[in-house]
Parts: C-alpha cells; sequence; structure tokens
C-alpha cells in the first residue's frame, strides 16, 4: 500500500436532494426555486427536470443496501427545505420530515453515519417570492427551518453542513443566471452572498444552544487559483479572482472580515453590500470543520473589459472531464496546503471530488470507467499527499454516489460511481465503485 490513510479517515459519498430524489409534488412537497426553473423552456439541457430523478425517494432502501456494499462510512445528502416546510416557514410538513428520519435511521441501522446539508441550491420558491436569498428576513427563515431540524434530527444526525457552495448560489444564480433563480444583477448576487454568510452563522449558533453533540460547518466550491502568465496583470487578476471564488466566502466564516482588497474594490464600485455592525461577529462561529468542494483548477487571465471583476478563467491544454474541466490533480493538494497555512490548522472535509465521462455499458453489461478510477486515483493521492505533510484532512466523499440531475445540464452529465438507467431506475456499480470499495476496505491504495 503506497497510501495508507489515518485511523478511522472517514470514506464517504455525497448526493443533493434536488438531483436525486424525485417526487416532486408528493407527500406534501412544498415547489422549490429549480421545480420552478427547470419548467422554463430552454433553461436546461433538452428540458430536462428532476421531477423523477433516481427516484431515490422511494428507492432509498435499495440505494443503502449499495452504500453498503460499496463500505461506505459516511453518506452526504440534502434537505429539500420546500419538503419540510412547503411555503418555507410556517406549519411543517409531517410526511416530508419522516421521510429523512427514516433515510437517517436507516443509515445508521447500517454504520453509515449521516451526514446531513441544510441548504444545496433549492429554496422554497414561497419564500423567493419574497425576494429569496436577497431579502435580509432569509437569513431568520433559514434559521427557523435549520433549528427545527437539529431538534428533529440531531439525535440521528451526527454531522451537518449548513451550506453548500454559496458561491454558485450567489453568482451563478443571481448573477450569472444560469441557475436558478436564474437572476442577472451582480449588486443582488453580492446582498445574496451575505445573507447566506450570515444565515450560516445564526444557524451554527442555533446549533450550539441545542446543545447538539454533533458537528457542524460549511462547505465552500474552492480552487485553487493560479495566474496564467508571469505577467503582472495576470499576478494581480489572479489574486483578486482568489478573493471573489474563495476567500469572499472562507474569510468572513474563519476570520470575521471580508477580503480587504476585493472590498474595497467592490466599495468604490458602489456593490459592497448591506451590513450590519454585528453581522460579521455572527458569521464568524467557531466551526468545527471547513468542507471543501473541488473539482478543478482555475488558470487566470487578465480582461480590462470584464466587469467587475477583470479576469477570465482559461485553458492550458491537459485533460478534461466531460464537464471541460481540467484534470490537474497537483491542485487540490496545493489548496489544501494553502487552506492548512491561512485558517490555522483548521479540520478539512473533502466533501466533494469527482469526475463526469460519458458512460456506456458494454456489451458484458458493465461500465467501465477507466478514466474515472484514474481521476480518483491522481486526486486522492494528492490528498494522502496534503495529509503527509500535516494537513488536517479528516475524510473524503465522492461525488457522486449515483448518476443524477446535473442543474443545467440535465441528465447528460453522469459524476456517478453507481450507473442510473433514467427509464428503469436501475443502478448497477460501476468499476469505480468496485475500486473505492477496495480502497476503503484497505483503507488506502
Amino acid at each position: 500500500m503506497q497510501h495508507m490513510f489515518p485511523d478511522n479517515f472517514i470514506w464517504g459519498a455525497a448526493t443533493a436532494a434536488y438531483q436525486i430524489e424525485g417526487a416532486y409534488r408528493e407527500d406534501g412537497k412544498g415547489e422549490n426555486i429549480w421545480d420552478r426553473y427547470s419548467h422554463i423552456p430552454g433553461k436546461v439541457y433538452e428540458n430536462h427536470t428532476g421531477d423523477v430523478a433516481c427516484d431515490h425517494y422511494h428507492r432509498y432502501e435499495e440505494d443503502i443496501r449499495l452504500m453498503k456494499e460499496i463500505g461506505l462510512k459516511s453518506y452526504r445528502f440534502s434537505i429539500s427545505w420546500a419538503r419540510v416546510f412547503p411555503d418555507g416557514k410556517g406549519t411543517p410538513n409531517q410526511k416530508g420530515l419522516d421521510f429523512y428520519r427514516r433515510l437517517a435511521e436507516k443509515l445508521n441501522e447500517n454504520g453509515i453515519r449521516p451526514a446531513a446539508t441544510l441548504y444545496h441550491w433549492d429554496l422554497p420558491q414561497k419564500l423567493q417570492d419574497l425576494g429569496g436569498w436577497a431579502n435580509r428576513d432569509s437569513v431568520g427563515w433559514f434559521t427557523d427551518y435549520a433549528a427545527y431540524m437539529f431538534e428533529k434530527l440531531g439525535d440521528q444526525v451526527p454531522v451537518w453542513i449548513t451550506h453548500n457552495e454559496p458561491w454558485v448560489v450567489s453568482f451563478i444564480g443571481n448573477w450569472q443566471g444560469r441557475h436558478a433563480p436564474g437572476i442577472t444583477d451582480f449588486k443582488t448576487a453580492v446582498q445574496v452572498s451575505h445573507h447566506l454568510m450570515l444565515s450560516h452563522g445564526q444557524a451554527v449558533k442555533a446549533y450550539r444552544e441545542t446543545g447538539g453533540k454533533g458537528e457542524i460547518g460549511i462547505t465552500l466550491n474552492m480552487n485553487p487559483v493560479y495566474p496564467a502568465s508571469d505577467s503582472e496583470e495576470d499576478k494581480a487578476a489572479a489574486k483578486m479572482y482568489d478573493e471573489y471564488l474563495n476567500k469572499w466566502f472562507a474569510d468572513p466564516v474563519l476570520k470575521g472580515a471580508y477580503p480587504a482588497d476585493l472590498a474595497a474594490h467592490l466599495q468604490k464600485m458602489d456593490l459592497f453590500p448591506e451590513i450590519d455592525s454585528r453581522d460579521m461577529e455572527m458569521i464568524h462561529q467557531p466551526v468545527d470543520f471547513l468542507g471543501i468542494n473541488n473539482y478543478y483548477s482555475s488558470f487566470i487571465k487578465y480582461d480590462g473589459s470584464l466587469w467587475p471583476i477583470p479576469a477570465f478563467e482559461t485553458t492550458t491544454g491537459k485533460d478534461r472531464t466531460q464537464m471541460g474541466w481540467e484534470i490537474y490533480p497537483e491542485g487540490i493538494h496545493d489548496l489544501l496546503v494553502r487552506l492548512n497555512r491561512d485558517y490555522g490548522g483548521i479540520k478539512i472535509l473533502v466533501t466533494e471530488n469527482g469526475a463526469a465521462f460519458n458512460d456506456i455499458v458494454n456489451r458484458g453489461g458493465k461500465v467501465e470507467d477507466d478514466n474515472r478510477v484514474d481521476y480518483l486515483y491522481r486526486y486522492l493521492g494528492q490528498i494522502h499527499r496534503a495529509i503527509n505533510s500535516g494537513v488536517n484532512v479528516k475524510g473524503y466523499y465522492v461525488w457522486s454516489l449515483l448518476d443524477n440531475f446535473e442543474w443545467g445540464y440535465g441528465y447528460s452529465k453522469r459524476f456517478g460511481i453507481i450507473y442510473v438507467d433514467y427509464k428503469t431506475q436501475q443502478r448497477m456499480l460501476k468499476k469505480s465503485a468496485l475500486w473505492y470499495r477496495d480502497v476503503i476496505r484497505n483503507n488506502g491504495f
């Protein structure tokens, strides 16, 4: 074994509610922003929706059997807010809560640790109608929902994640408009980012007040950022892009302040969010871990015509996944080392890492996804290297357990280590799942 991982290393897999559950109108579930957005013609590849997805709502027991077959130590899932609170607030929906209770109990019965994400992009539509995350009231709505989940599931769920990838929620959903709710206003996006951070802090505080015995943190999508050349312009652009992508979210949570240079840049353009005097203190609640999602690295070129961040990601000729993301495993090592240095050796969970490839069932009825095995092998090798150099990485969750609805790409991209035939809902372990099973069994490779 070249790469032996620490004892008690958490080997897991991750999913998200809208991407796998289906049952979008069943048992009292309310409409969420992705239910609305995906039904607008032209918003999603070939007008696909998550109405049925992987039908996990009905097939969760089968999926847990497969998790056990792979040997997962932990399963990271997300809770559909609108399934529990159809209107986002007010009266809870018992049938929705019961589903997550059954799921968590069944995981525990099978020795698989539940890790629940409270928000993975599916805001109740009724709250979006009130302004969504751009409305400061969203902080209270989220905190009330989070506190309810802690109360009702705290005895079953030992790991909580407040938000998944708030950068994507803010800037892809509210500036670029490529995700729900499809808004295209930078100032709105920045205000959304602040309210997401503030709601995270209040939820962490609420968890502590319940006396929760588990752990709570946040998951950020983070890329190592490199200048595309040695030019001073590219170096400056890379620094700003790093603050925009990474530090804008990590610094408030872990240092209690927005990154100074980007804050000044946004203030100069009247784009800085409206904040109250105690907000930063609230955001800066002690967390038990930092979750990071990393798939690729960002190589940045300067472009003065781009507003308001004069930088863009360029390609460097490396092999790519089906998403067009370049494969550069050394990047995750550099990212982990840097986070360890910048944030005082904080405990890190890699809450998502994986790759989409054009998976095909061969004549023997198998999916020989060697390219995914190679990707995981190389990325895990670099995570192991970071651990060996002292980085406090305690767990790894492959994205994803199942092929699923990949947001704007619909069902055209497959990330799963389990193949899903969307017509029949038949599941099949890919070669990558069998490889991962061996990694878990051996605690290394």
